[in-house]
Formats: structure tokens, C-alpha cells, sequence
């Protein structure tokens, strides 16, 4: 086994790494970035070595100095672990040149498998099946024009899917289901392919209707063992990109099972592969066809070892290290199930666009990655760091195992109800509206789960959900918040010759929101327990939006105050156990930064004091003509002077390699255009102005 390791990464997997490594005696050498110089890989590894400024050109992939970084720590080996430069031939070569070794495939695989085309010609020799469609290399560009594509998109018929050949996690890609739409999209996916691979290169394939994304672990060591070990699957997208998986894959059979890792093993067997891999399938029907192979561990690969009971970061370290295949392929069948959820910075109801800031306040299961639990936290960060935009924006990985798939479907969304996270926006309430959905608990899923029910996915909370949560928030606050100085200021809300009662101004966005707490006699048995010795409030809630206009304030009418009763109290892991009119709800709460914070049922609120010192809110970001994050302005697609119709794309921004266009909120004429091509732009800041024609 290696005395020293260099992780070629940063956060989760970097973590995940350090955690093996430290586990078999190995000492675990970091790098970080300028943005990363406190982030928790850098505090968990042995020593840690600067690469250069804060984006990944400047260090994740400056090959460079990660090879410097190597020597001085005297690491014997390099982990790239997943993304950067974990699929990068050149990089494996450089590190075989240097003296060290690559924890992962020879380049001559990586090359075989990194182009998309290649792989799907190297494939269909090798008598796997592939998706029909279009997979010309394009060598000295032949191939790849225009005219040759949309011929080649007619004969295989329309919907088609662009995909660029160089990379993966939906960079590049793009639906398009008519001849005129093919255009656009080819520019759009050349542009996104070439900024996130410096390859611009693409291949269309046949569009499948609702079909299931189903991929297969495999591991071959230096003395020709190849197995797999079975299956996941990661049919649940958004924008091309995973965010749940699990294993087995639900009504998976034997006969299948098998079937497709007989065609997973046949595929790293034809590019002489060595370490850990995954063989990606679609599936339609009892069909399914080779998408492409992913010459690294992967980002779900915690399912597998949920349900296996192996560490895979061990076994990439033993066969980097000369050893065999730790077992057979009879010793690795699957037991119990394992679902994945990434929890992400970014908001669902806005196209998924990142969410960057401080991470406030951050609390996971009380259960999570305790002993034998069956519920398992994967992440970089913690309470106090920050999500940039200079790297992807992935908080955290929450796995759980159960029995069976109704077990861990029930923890899946148990667990997610119960994670806390503030100060960015997440993907919390959606995730547990997946793991909650009828038709997931059937095993329904499919690469359109989300599209098709979005409307039970991003439903917005009642005002019923609404108040009970800032009735959990006002509540802890009442049982939590410092003592009061004198009688005047108690908090039972007595008032001389008047009955009880007391009034709290609070903000939330731009919405002011009245609170009228009123101590409740709590009948004898109205709760259990604890909650009878905290007594009851009734509390309610007006809500009203402020509205700057004409640099004057205004406020639209109010909502009916909604009135919730509400009795709690704390529990000794410092969560609110509460009755909400009736019902038993467990809530996490905290004071910080001057505001309340509530957390349950999947929802988050977060309300600050309202000063009362203005009541006017800043412009907010109507007409749909300000950034929606931070990022670079791609493209301008319209000029001053320009008569637009509404929805038509006036310019494109692009974050985290993740592009989003600006469209026109209506009818008019473009006034002014105030970033141009190139421009960094942070979030909010107005992009354009038009003149409506209404």
C-alpha cells in the first residue's frame, strides 16, 4: 500500500477520500485554491498545497502544479477523484511520466472511452448495443458542419438529443424536436461543450420517450480480473444532471442484471481497464442501449457500497497498488436498497439557477453516519463556508439504506425533512417531494420524472403551511430568546387591564409580516409530555408585500391574518417538538444574524426584525431583465432600438458552466443595454432595459 496519497480534488470526494485513506494508515497530501484555503479537505488532510488563484484553470487544473505539489509532499500516487482532471488522459500520462500512480485507468482507456463517438464505434464493434444515431469523429472537422448534421438528424428522425462528445454531467446537450430548432441548438451546445471541454465536437442520437438512465459499477485490476458490481439507478434529472439514485434499480431482474453486466464487463474488458468505472445504459422497454462509460468513481457511488457492504475508494487504492480484485463476482450481490439524494445550492423554482453565500447555519440527521446507521452524510462543507461560484454547487450527498425500497424511500424522506440548512436557497422541498411522490414510491421513474410532475414537485406552500411555519419560528423564539430585563419586557405577553397579548414586526424578503402572539390555557388534554409544561399560544399572521415604486413606497393590501395555535418546547437535541393546531411536527430552530429560522415539512423560513426605520424593499428583479446569478454575459442577442416580442432571447449568462437565458417579459422596444459580451455580472444587476408596448 502507498505511504502518501495526493488528492487531485476538493471538497465531498476529497473528504471521502481522506476518510479511506486515514482508515488504511495512508497519509492523504490536499490542494486547494485560493477560494479553498480553510475548506474542510484542506482541514482534514495530512498537509495541504496551494495551487493558484480561485478558478479551476488557475488550479484544479493546472497540471503543473499539481505534479509540484506531488514532489514536495513526497505522495507516491494521485487520486484525481471525480471531475477537473479525473477523466483526462494527458493528466494520467503526465503523472505515469512523473513517477506516480495514476489511481485510476491507463491513458490508452481514458482516451478510448473520453470521446463519446469513439466509444459508441468502439462499442458497436464489440457487439454492445448502442442508441442508433450519429457518431462521426469528426477528425480535422470533417463530419461536423451543419448541413452534414441536420442530414444526418433527418435520417435518424426527430426528437434528437445533441451531446457533446467530450464530456458529461449535461454540459453540451440538448433536446430538439423539429428541423428549425436545430440551429440554435447546435450553437448553443458547441458553445457549452467547448467552454466546459475545450472540445466542441457533438453526436446526435435518437431522443427516447421517458426511458431510464441505468448504469453498472465495474472493476478490473493489472492481472485481468474484470466483475461488476451491480447496478444503480439514476434516472431522476434535472437539466441532464442527476440528483437521486439508487440501488438496485427498481424491477430489476436477474436475467437483466446480468445481461447488462455481462455488456459492462465486454466493454472494459475491449480497452484494457484497470480501477474503478462505470458502463452508463439507457433503457426503454426491455431494451437497452450503451450512452458511454465514466472512466472514474462517481459521484452516486455510495449506493453500491450501501448495498454491498465494500468501500470502493479502498478498492481503487489496492488495485493501484499491484493487488487483485478483492473478490469474486458471486460475493457481490446486492442486499437491502440504497437511495441517494444530492443536496444542491441552487433554486428549483428558478430554472435550478446556483445559489452562492455563506452557509449560516447547517444541522443533518441526528442518526447520520453514526455507527451501523442506516442514514449516511457525504460532504465538504460545513456551517461558516461558502458556496462560490467558481465551483459546482453540491452541499452535500445524503444516502440511506433500508430492508427494502419502500424502508429506504420512507428514511429518504424522513431524513431530508430533517436536514437544515441557511443562507443559500437549496433543493430541499424538492428532493422530498420526489422521495414522497406516489409514483416514485411505485418505482415509476424515468430521465422525465421531474417535467412530468412538476406541478405536485414545485408546488408553492398554502398560507396554511406557511403560517404553521412562522408559527414554529415565533414559537422558538418565545421559548428560546434571551430573558428579559424587566416585567415591561416579558415575553407571556401581559398587559396591564388588557388581555395578554404581543405584537412582533418581522421581515421576510419583501414581505412584512405582522405576528400577534396570545397565551392560549392549555386544555389537559390538548398535548403529552413536555409540550403541557410550556403552555400554549395562538398566533397570528398578517402578511403584506412592499413595494418600491417611483422611488415612494407602497404596500399592496395584506393577506387575512391566518391564525395558528401552536404549544412546544425543546427536545434534547435542541429541535422544537411541537403541536400545531393538533398536530405533531418536529422543527429545527435557531436565532442567528438577528433573524429566526424555522425548519420542517421539507420548507425553510427565515425572518428578520422589522426596524421600522424605512419600508421601502430594494427594486426588485421584475421584467426578468436582471442577472438571476453571478456569472459572465455569453452573448447579446438583440441591440438598442430593437422592437422584441415577449419570451423572444435577448441575452445569454452563464454560471458555473451552466448557461441561462434571458428572455423578453413582454411586448416593446429595447431602451438600453448595460453589459455587453464578456461582462462579469453579479446577482440583481439589470441587464437590459425595455419599453413595454402595453
Amino acid at each position: 500500500m502507498f505511504d502518501a496519497i495526493l488528492i487531485a480534488n476538493r471538497g465531498e470526494i476529497a473528504c471521502r477520500i481522506i476518510r479511506t485513506a486515514r482508515r488504511l494508515g495512508v497519509r492523504s497530501v490536499a490542494v486547494y485554491s485560493d477560494a479553498d484555503s480553510g475548506s474542510m479537505h484542506v482541514r482534514m488532510a495530512d498537509a495541504a498545497y496551494r495551487l493558484g488563484g480561485a478558478s479551476a484553470r488557475e488550479s484544479y487544473l493546472n497540471v503543473d502544479a499539481l505534479l509540484a505539489a506531488a514532489r514536495r509532499s513526497g505522495a507516491q500516487a494521485v487520486h484525481p477523484g471525480y471531475s477537473f482532471l479525473a477523466e483526462n488522459a494527458d493528466f494520467a500520462r503526465a503523472c505515469a511520466q512523473a513517477g506516480l500512480e495514476f489511481i485510476g485507468p491507463p491513458p490508452e482507456a481514458i482516451h478510448a472511452m473520453g470521446s463519446k463517438i469513439g466509444a459508441k464505434q468502439l462499442m458497436e464493434r464489440a457487439g454492445v448495443p448502442i442508441v442508433p444515431g450519429y457518431h462521426s469523429s469528426g477528425e480535422g472537422g470533417s463530419g461536423q458542419d451543419d448541413a452534414t448534421l441536420s442530414r444526418a438528424a433527418d435520417a435518424v428522425g426527430y426528437p434528437i438529443l445533441i451531446k457533446a462528445s467530450a464530456g458529461g454531467g449535461g454540459k453540451g446537450m440538448r433536446i430538439v424536436r423539429s428541423a428549425a430548432e436545430l440551429p440554435a441548438a447546435l450553437a448553443g451546445a458547441r458553445r457549452e461543450a467547448l467552454k466546459a471541454f475545450g472540445d466542441d465536437r457533438v453526436l446526435l442520437e435518437r431522443y427516447l420517450i421517458e426511458p431510464r438512465h441505468i448504469e453498472v459499477q465495474v472493476f478490473a485490476d493489472k492481472h485481468g480480473g474484470c466483475i461488476h458490481l451491480n447496478e444503480r439507478d439514476c434516472s431522476i434529472q434535472r437539466r441532464h444532471q442527476k440528483i437521486i439514485e439508487e440501488a438496485p434499480a427498481p424491477g430489476m431482474t436477474a436475467q437483466r442484471r446480468a445481461a447488462m453486466g455481462d455488456a459492462a464487463t465486454c466493454a472494459a474488458r475491449s480497452v484494457g481497464y484497470v480501477g474503478a468505472g462505470t458502463v452508463e445504459f439507457i433503457a426503454s422497454g426491455d431494451d437497452f442501449f450503451f450512452m458511454e462509460m465514466n472512466t472514474r468513481l462517481q459521484v452516486e457511488h455510495p449506493v453500491t457500497e450501501m448495498i454491498t457492504g465494500l468501500d470502493l475508494v479502498e478498492w481503487q487504492l489496492r488495485i493501484a497498488a499491484g493487488e487483485r480484485l478483492p473478490a469474486t463476482q458471486e460475493q457481490v450481490a446486492p442486499r437491502g436498497h440504497a437511495i441517494e439524494a444530492r443536496i444542491y445550492a441552487e433554486d428549483p423554482a428558478r430554472d435550478f439557477v446556483p445559489s452562492t453565500g455563506v452557509i449560516e447555519h447547517l444541522r443533518w440527521p441526528a442518526a447520520a453516519n453514526a455507527g451501523d446507521a442506516p442514514t449516511r452524510i457525504d460532504t465538504g462543507v460545513e456551517a461558516g463556508d461558502e458556496i462560490t461560484v467558481h465551483y459546482d454547487p453540491m452541499i452535500a450527498k445524503l444516502i440511506v439504506f433500508g430492508r427494502d425500497r419502500a424502508t429506504a424511500a420512507r428514511r429518504m424522506a424522513e431524513a431530508l425533512a430533517r436536514c437544515e440548512i441557511a443562507g443559500v436557497t437549496t433543493n430541499l422541498a424538492l428532493l422530498q417531494a420526489i422521495a414522497r411522490h406516489p409514483q416514485f414510491a411505485a418505482g415509476a421513474v424515468h430521465t422525465g420524472f421531474i417535467p412530468l410532475h412538476e406541478s405536485d414537485l414545485f408546488r408553492t406552500p398554502d398560507a396554511a403551511a406557511r403560517a404553521r411555519l412562522i408559527g414554529l419560528a415565533v414559537a422558538g423564539w418565545l421559548l428560546r430568546g434571551p430573558q428579559p430585563a424587566t416585567a415591561w419586557s416579558a415575553r407571556d405577553g401581559w398587559h396591564l387591564n388588557l388581555p395578554a397579548r404581543l405584537e412582533l414586526a418581522l421581515r421576510e424578503g419583501d414581505r412584512a409580516i405582522a405576528v400577534t402572539a396570545q397565551p392560549q390555557s392549555l386544555p389537559g388534554t390538548a398535548t403529552a409530555g413536555a409540550l403541557a409544561d410550556n403552555g400554549m399560544w395562538s398566533i397570528a399572521i398578517a402578511e403584506r408585500e412592499i413595494i418600491a415604486e417611483g422611488g415612494s413606497a407602497r404596500s399592496t393590501t395584506g393577506s387575512q391574518p391566518v391564525e395558528v395555535t401552536v404549544a412546544a418546547c425543546f427536545d434534547a437535541d435542541g429541535r422544537l417538538d411541537a403541536r400545531v393546531d393538533g398536530t405533531r411536527v418536529t422543527a429545527g430552530w435557531l436565532e442567528h444574524g438577528g433573524a429566526l429560522l424555522a425548519f420542517a415539512e421539507g420548507q425553510s423560513v427565515r425572518l428578520a426584525w422589522d426596524d421600522h426605520s424605512r419600508d421601502v424593499a430594494g427594486e426588485g428583479h421584475g421584467g426578468g431583465l436582471r442577472s438571476p446569478m453571478p456569472g459572465q454575459v455569453l452573448q447579446v442577442l438583440t441591440s438598442v432600438g430593437a422592437t422584441v416580442k415577449r419570451h423572444q432571447p435577448l441575452m445569454i449568462v452563464e454560471a458555473m458552466k451552466m448557461e441561462h437565458t434571458i428572455v423578453a417579459p413582454s411586448d416593446g422596444v429595447v431602451e438600453a443595454i448595460l453589459h455587453a459580451a464578456g461582462d462579469r455580472v453579479a446577482e440583481g444587476d439589470q441587464l437590459l432595459r425595455i419599453k413595454s408596448a402595453d
